[in-house]
């Protein structure tokens, strides 16, 4: 798969087919889309590619929206590659690109630049300055830039249309076990392991900590989960993501405890996949009723 940074893209991949959004979370709905746009463009003999947008707009548009997103861009970027997509643009999104007319974006991007024969949207897609375009704006210059316009038809599953939003919801509330089905596979946050105060170490049960980014706050509290170290090797383990109000803290983190793990992970790359709410964050009074509750979680996880 190749990345583009601008819509500057190579010869190859001009009149192809594309789909354009956020594909935040690269849900079951999305893969639908994806599916039956490759189906097409394979059919067509045409290349298929993914327009997407760093940061998404509404973060761009709400400077305070900080945790919002399902997945990071390199998350995205693995997600475009595993769904076999020929290209990726990832549009960089600010103030000059926010103000680019509807008619102009149709105009000088799709048509002139990547000279697009398919474009994959859904039916609530806007773009363009103050959200102007729509699909009608698309289908009505259709004709006269010689593409046509794809809509797919929302997935559902037991009667709920899938969707970032309904996922978001889902998470925020502790329903991972909803929100993974959803996704098509577990929730998953991303990164680099930081160096904490210890304390889990000293009571028997080290941790993992990571800080969640621009990551979506689950419902703070105790989750199963699995972990995977190294690229590959997955590893049971619990997690707890909140505040650690028996040491008196206030900073949110996620603390991952890895059954079975003895070695360091500190500045490592680790995966961090959400199974199922366990329990809620609480403040207990001693250490010793911490770590009784701890072993009860582990057993509970199992």
């Amino acid at each position: 798969m190749k990345i583009y940074k601008n819509f500057n893209i190579e010869n190859k991949f001009k009149n192809s087919a594309i789909a354009i959004g956020n594909f935040d979370g690269f849900h079951l709905g999305h893969q639908k889309v994806i599916k039956r746009g490759k189906q097409i463009a394979k059919r067509k003999k045409i290349s298929f590619g993914l327009i997407v947008f760093q940061p998404l707009p509404v973060m761009f548009f709400n400077k305070r929206l900080k945790n919002y997103r399902i997945d990071s861009l390199q998350q995205k970027i693995y997600s475009s590659k595993k769904q076999g997509i020929d290209f990726l643009i990832i549009k960089k999104f600010d103030k000059k690109f926010s103000n680019i007319k509807a008619e102009d974006f149709i105009k000088n991007i799709l048509s002139k630049k990547l000279k697009t024969k398919l474009v994959f949207i859904s039916k609530n897609f806007r773009f363009g300055k103050n959200r102007a375009g729509d699909i009608k704006l698309l289908i009505k210059n259709e004709k006269f830039y010689n593409y046509k316009t794809k809509t797919i038809s929302p997935f559902n599953k037991k009667n709920s249309i899938v969707s970032s939003t309904l996922i978001r919801k889902n998470i925020k509330k502790g329903k991972v076990y909803q929100a993974n089905k959803l996704l098509g596979r577990p929730w998953t946050v991303e990164g680099i392991v930081k160096r904490g105060d210890r304390r889990g170490r000293k009571i028997g049960f080290p941790t993992c900590n990571l800080d969640l980014q621009n990551y979506i706050v689950p419902k703070v509290g105790v989750y199963s989960s699995r972990i995977i170290v190294d690229k590959k090797i997955k590893k049971k383990g619990i997690v707890n993501i909140g505040f650690r109000p028996t040491f008196g803290k206030k900073k949110l983190v996620l603390e991952a405890h890895i059954f079975g793990l003895k070695k360091n992970l500190y500045d490592k790359r680790i995966k961090v996949m959400l199974i199922k709410f366990i329990r809620k964050e609480k403040k207990f009074k001693s250490l010793a009723e911490l770590k009784k509750q701890i072993s009860k979680d582990i057993e509970r996880s199992k």
